[in-house]
This record gives structure tokens, sequence and C-alpha cells, in this order.
């Protein structure tokens, strides 16, 4: 009992950090960080004698200033593009969606690179794949509810199938998103990403992962731990119902078939057989 109950309760702990963690990282904003230092920018083109053009780009691309970066949006923590539509998002930013072209009514991608296709592809798959494990998730928690409940060992398994297989979902998920980020920097795949981008802007642009690219790893790491003690609650519960099945046949009274003499019917006994009276040769007494 103790071994099945701990082991329980942790992986159902973990379960709900995972899913926690997973939520919050999928609807957040800040997976990269572009620390975009526009007074550098700036000192550099009156250097290089660029400053006009230079200027005019910085007051109408928002590539060209401080901002973060999530599956949905990017925002802006300080200044914000004039040219661009913005709103404010729940946390209080000043953030514009990204445009996966669901649909694509004016058939935009039609002139996009066999890169840029690859690129959106892969965004819209990582979006795709953590919802899919989402749902995982959701099943993983009625199977985990009926095994508790009904103290089965099949159920529970199935729970660790399931919260393994949305860890693999997941990873998947974020495997898709590193693609994405390479395809961004590495490939030429539109004038907003870091290919493309003037010297000027390369030279004084940081990017880094923020909080919420850390916090969904973790989301990965303990869905997989989750997965790891529901299978190990699962062989608790087995030997503790095979201990008390084999507790249980002491007191079983084991029941033989009782041997019992047949009756004889139609049988004498035998002896001598007297004809005439009827007590044999004592009549005549």
């Amino acid at each position: 009992m103790p071994c099945s109950a701990i082991t329980l309760s942790l992986a159902t702990i973990t379960a709900i950090v995972s899913v926690a963690m997973l939520a919050i990282a999928f609807s957040t904003d800040n997976w990269l960080f572009y620390e975009v230092k526009r007074s550098s920018i700036l000192k550099y083109a009156s250097e290089k004698g660029e400053q006009g053009a230079l200027v005019n780009s910085m007051n109408t691309q928002y590539y060209y200033y401080t901002r973060t970066k999530g599956l949905f949006r990017i925002c802006y923590p300080k200044e914000r593009p004039p040219t661009v539509e913005t709103y404010l998002s729940p946390v209080e930013t000043h953030c514009m969606n990204i445009d996966y072209f669901i649909p694509d009514t004016d058939n935009v991608t039609k002139n996009f690179s066999e890169e840029a296709m690859t690129r959106l592809h892969m965004g819209r798959a990582a979006i795709a794949l953590f919802i899919v494990s989402f749902f995982v998730v959701f099943i993983a928690f009625w199977t985990g509810v009926a095994g508790c409940w009904r103290r089965s060992p099949a159920n529970i398994t199935s729970t660790a199938i399931l919260m393994l297989l949305a860890s693999l979902l997941s990873a998947g998920a974020m495997g898709l998103w590193h693609g994405e980020e390479y395809f961004e920097k590495e490939k030429v795949v539109g004038e907003e990403y870091y290919q493309q981008w003037s010297n000027a802007l390369r030279d004084n642009t940081d990017i880094s992962y923020d909080w919420s690219f850390i916090l969904a790893w973790l989301g990965v790491g303990w869905a997989l731990i989750s997965a790891i003690l529901f299978s190990g609650a699962a062989i608790c519960l087995r030997s503790e119902r095979d201990r008390e099945e084999a507790a249980n046949m002491h007191y079983l009274m084991p029941v033989y078939p009782q041997k019992q003499q047949p009756y004889a019917y139609g049988y004498a006994y035998p002896g001598p057989y007297y004809h005439g009276a009827a007590y044999g040769p004592y009549a005549q007494y």
C-alpha cells in the first residue's frame, strides 16, 4: 500500500506540474528575446554615412525594435514601431500576431521560396503537435482517475503510456520549433530574418532564449518523469494485489470428495440355501 500510494501521488503531482508548465509556455510570448541597440545603430549609420536610409528603416520596420517572440505573437516591451498595428496582450504588452497564413485567402504563400515554406510548415506543425499532446494528457487524466478509483494496474499502465506519448509529442513540437528557429537564422526566408538584415542590425542585436522556452523544455522533462512514476505505480499495485491474493489463500479450506461405501442392491447373504421348511434343519425341534 505505501509503495503505490506514494508513487501515485508523486506521479500525479509531476503530471500537473508538467501540464502547467507546457500550458504557460504555449500561451506566453517569451520564447526568444531580441534586444536591438538602436542608439548603437544610429551611431554606426552616422559613421558610415548611411543615416538617411537606415533611419527610415528603423522607423518603419518592426525588426529594428527590441521585442519578444512566442508561438503566436511578437511583443514590444519598450518602444513599438509606429507603422505596425498592435494591441494589448493579457499581460499588458503591445503585441502583433504572427501570421501562419491559415487560411491563405490571398494566396500569399505562392511567392514564398521552398525554404520559406519549410519554415512555415514547421511552425504550423509545432503548434499542432502541442495541441495533440494536450489532448493526450486530457485522456490520461481520465484513465488515471479510473485507475486510482479502482486500484487497477491496467488503467495506471495506460496512463503511463499516454503520459509518455504526451512527452514525446511535446518534445517533437520543440524539435520542430528549433528547426523553424534554425531556418530563420541560417536560411534566406525573408527580409525580417537574420540572413537579410543589414550589417548594423546584425552587429547590434542580441538574440537569446527567454523563460517561456525554458519552461517548455522543463514541462517536457516533467511529463517524462510522470510517465516513469505512473509505470512504477502500476508495478507496485500489481505486486500488492499478488501479495493480497497469496495471503487470502490461507483462509480457503480445501474440500476433498468423500468416499462412501456403495449400497449393494439385489444381493443376498451367501450361505446354504434350504428347501422345505422355513428354518431348515432346525424346524424339527
